[in-house]
């Protein structure tokens, strides 16, 4: 598998459609008004768009429920809409990737409607249904009962509403006949329409997918390995008549997930927690688990870098040849990351996403420092998720710039705090974190040993202690990168690999920094970072 040169040097900017600009004034974002903002995504340095379902769907799961994977939700607009959205990004040279749902369907899609039925018919084992109705599954999601005419439990996927797609068990237990095997004739049938939807969209000028809960299709299958036989056959295709088209997989378990054939595989807040460890760690932040403890970046300073540093260096070992790794700022699943903290604070973890290996993901609206608003009720199933999914802030004006319709026709309320962050405050201010955004993008494109395939290699890591340093180069050119999250001074003493004639501060504060042969001693302030080439 040869990963794509455009994904090497990708920065993505996650859009979550309902949320990003409405251009009809019914309240939702759409289609349309995506294509309308294509400028400031490009202005902001990114040249590749991952864009959440917007697909037709009854909206249970924010769009995660699909009725049909062949048109465009009615509320977003109409295919012809995100053909013009792939068209008019292309010629700004920005990237447009989908998400593709692939493990499960809406219990409104038709191919579900007729599994439903009583008489055995073409989509009987399209799904996977126990063969009676007083028979559960256990150890996997459970099972509903009683729904439709069928005598059989159905099994879904994540929600009730979302009932798991058949790609088959990789070991059916004895007696049970309804585990159906991978080679099933209708497992096979299930597998196609996939591969199908995907050269559709593909043919309509996409450029790749994220898959949704990639690791989940086969079921009772140690060790992923007939779910990953099924993803690298669908990378074999692409390699063959897509040649330039990705596969990104929502596994955040890089040493299964690249050699399953992804091109890239994003760490999340499960499977690889240390991603926790980063940002989310702190209970108040972390909106799926109740352990204790703090983010390393957390201005408390008690943070430990090591647990990360341990997994991701055995992550990039993994993923050498075979694909890329991906650091979000956040997700439509995650507390925004501005939660809890100032605009210094989250400036430091544009700095370190940004100059990391692998391909950096910017959640809509984190690069002006969106906040999470923790008082709404649940919409479209997004609980606890749904006070990151909030409209863009482009304005300080009506409705924040994102629609022209009454308040009360909003997807979302807008956030009216009185420090509210938009898009056009801070473009005119020079300390916006806005501006630093940009200037940091910039700066990952003018170096390339900051990208995605420059070497990183950890100075100063040690456990319970600030900053973190690391050495990035490529080349003749090397550059280090300093991090201090913490609420005080930090002071690091370590060895270089090789001595510099000399150094340049490219960026962030000035720092202490002083050479004693290869030893290097850094002050650097609280809540802070630098970048610094060496000569």
């Amino acid at each position: 598998m040869q990963i794509p040169g455009w994904l090497k040097n990708a920065i993505f900017y996650q859009v979550y459609p309902a949320s990003f600009y409405d251009s009809n004034g019914d309240g939702i974002g759409d289609l349309p008004g995506i294509i309308e903002k294509l400028g400031y995504i490009r202005d902001l340095g990114c040249n590749a768009i991952w864009l959440n379902p917007c697909f037709e769907s009854p909206f249970h799961d924010g769009g995660y429920d699909i009725s049909d994977y062949y048109r465009v939700g009615r509320r977003y607009g109409t295919n012809a809409d995100l053909r013009r959205l792939f068209r008019k990004a292309h010629q700004m040279g920005i990237r447009v990737i989908l998400d593709l749902v692939a493990a499960h369907t809406s219990t409104e899609h038709p191919w579900f409607k007729a599994s439903c039925r009583a008489k055995k018919n073409k989509y009987s084992n399209w799904y996977v249904w126990t063969d009676s109705v007083w028979m559960r599954a256990s150890g996997y999601q459970g099972t509903v009962r009683g729904y439709g005419q069928r005598d059989g439990c159905f099994m879904p996927n994540f929600f009730y509403c979302q009932p798991a797609l058949n790609f088959g068990f990789a070991r059916p237990e004895r007696g049970k006949k309804w585990q159906l095997s991978v080679n099933h004739p209708d497992v096979r049938q299930v597998r196609r329409e996939v591969v199908r939807i995907l050269r559709y969209w593909l043919d309509a000028g996409c450029d790749g997918f994220r898959v949704d809960m990639a690791g989940s299709i086969v079921k009772n299958d140690p060790g992923w390995k007939e779910t990953s036989r099924f993803w690298r056959q669908v990378r074999a295709m692409l390699d063959r008549r897509y040649p330039q088209a990705v596969l990104i997989s929502e596994w955040s378990s890089p040493r299964y997930a690249l050699r399953a054939g992804f091109s890239l595989d994003m760490l999340l807040h499960f499977n690889d927690m240390d991603y926790n460890f980063l940002f989310r760690q702190e209970s108040k932040r972390n909106l799926f688990t109740k352990f204790g403890g703090h983010s390393f970046f957390d201005r408390s300073g008690n943070g430990d870098i090591t647990g990360f540093v341990k997994s991701y260096l055995g992550d990039l070992a993994a993923a050498q040849r075979r694909g890329l790794i991906g650091l979000p700022t956040g997700s439509h699943d995650l507390s925004r990351i501005r939660l809890g903290r100032t605009q210094k604070e989250v400036e430091v973890i544009f700095a370190f996403i940004l100059t990391m290996p692998g391909v950096p993901f910017i959640y809509y609206g984190d690069e002006i420092g969106m906040r999470y608003i923790s008082s709404l009720a649940s919409k479209e199933g997004g609980y606890c998720r749904t006070g990151s999914r909030t409209p863009m802030q482009w304005t300080n004006g009506n409705n924040a710039g994102f629609s022209r319709a009454a308040e009360s026709k909003l997807y979302l309320p807008v956030d009216k705090s009185a420090h509210a962050p938009s898009v056009s405050g801070q473009l005119r201010r020079k300390d916006s974190l806005l501006g630093a955004v940009k200037g940091l993008i910039s700066l990952r494109k003018k170096f390339s040993s900051l990208g995605s395939e420059g070497n990183f290699v950890p100075l100063y890591a040690k456990k319970n202690k600030y900053p973190f340093v690391y050495l990035r180069q490529k080349g003749g050119e090397r550059i280090l990168v300093a991090v201090n999250p913490s609420g005080g001074s930090a002071e690091a003493l370590f060895s270089l690999p090789v001595r510099p004639d000399g150094f340049e501060i490219l960026t962030g504060v000035k720092t202490g920094f002083s050479l004693v042969g290869k030893k290097c001693r850094l002050t650097i302030k609280p809540s802070s970072y630098t970048i610094i080439r060496l000569n």
